[in-house]
């Protein structure tokens, strides 16, 4: 979408509104409210980021270190799975166009395949219990997606096909909107945002197994992408008749979920068991 562009949402009464890319000038430079929206998420899950770390009992300095590797080899991920699902186009371009990510063109999956390999190689390292540090950090993605995805919104892209329901989103170049999508940038935000509520209030209130909550962010998070991406439009490579995010989404619901369900009912049946143990330890001492 180009810039300064419109965006109106008429069935919730909301007229067209102009929308800058560029929040301000630093020294000369533009810079993108992307990049301001993406910081702030940033800053949202390294809050969040304490509480659950302390809860998992992982230390602040492992929680910054983990944070300084997780940051830029997240971007690298996010750029390498984009050319790679991209690879017609970049093939025969010059080498600055393959890791020009200032230009646009990042996936989410490849952030989180790089973040889990950087946490399973740091834990190993430092001996850390790998599944209680990749459920400390889940929480961190989500809100990190959940914020990031309004940064498409200023963007004027990850947008849907056409509609007419109430909620539809307009985009044109004037102020005469005539074009309306779903919202798919909104869609995949209150979904993580949902997964979240349910992390926060119920899972980790509960919490029966490590890993619990990073086997149900990959799961869950999926299923939303997965449905999602039948509303989305933008260039995608297609794969047994689905669009590769969403292929991918439902192996991720489909694998992960199996694991989170098989993993709470071994945790079911283990309680028992140790009940029975601490039973008959009590009955040896007495």
């Amino acid at each position: 979408m180009p810039n300064p562009f419109y965006i109106s949402f008429p069935g919730l009464g909301i007229a067209p509104f102009e929308v800058n890319k560029v929040a301000f000038n630093l020294f000369g430079r533009d810079v993108a409210w992307y990049g301001v929206i993406i910081c702030f998420g940033l800053i949202l899950a390294f809050l969040y980021g304490i509480r659950t770390t302390k809860r998992e009992g992982v230390s602040m300095d492992d929680f910054l270190n983990l944070l300084l590797l997780i940051i830029p080899f997240g971007i690298i991920g996010a750029r390498l799975y984009h050319v790679l699902m991209e690879l017609d186009h970049y093939i025969g371009r010059p080498f600055l166009e393959w890791i020009a990510i200032w230009n646009g063109g990042g996936a989410i999956y490849g952030s989180i395949i790089a973040g889990i390999l950087v946490i399973i190689f740091y834990t190993k390292i430092k001996k850390l219990n790998l599944f209680a540090v990749l459920d400390a950090f889940s929480p961190c993605l989500i809100i990190g997606q959940m914020i990031g995805r309004w940064g498409n919104f200023v963007n004027g892209e990850a947008y849907g096909s056409l509609t007419d329901l109430p909620w539809r989103m307009g985009l044109g170049i004037t102020e005469n909107v005539t074009e309306f999508y779903h919202p798919t940038f909104f869609y995949e935000s209150l979904w993580n945002f949902t997964l979240l509520v349910i992390i926060h209030f119920f899972l980790y209130r509960a919490k029966k197994y490590d890993g619990e909550i990073f086997l149900f962010y990959l799961a869950f998070y999926g299923l939303g992408r997965m449905i999602v991406e039948f509303f989305r439009i933008d260039s995608s490579p297609v794969v047994l008749g689905m669009r590769i995010a969403g292929l991918v989404g439902l192996v991720c619901f489909l694998l992960f979920g199996s694991l989170f369900v098989l993993g709470f009912l071994r945790a079911k049946k283990a309680k028992p068991a140790e009940m029975k143990e601490e039973e008959n330890e009590s009955e040896n001492e007495a």
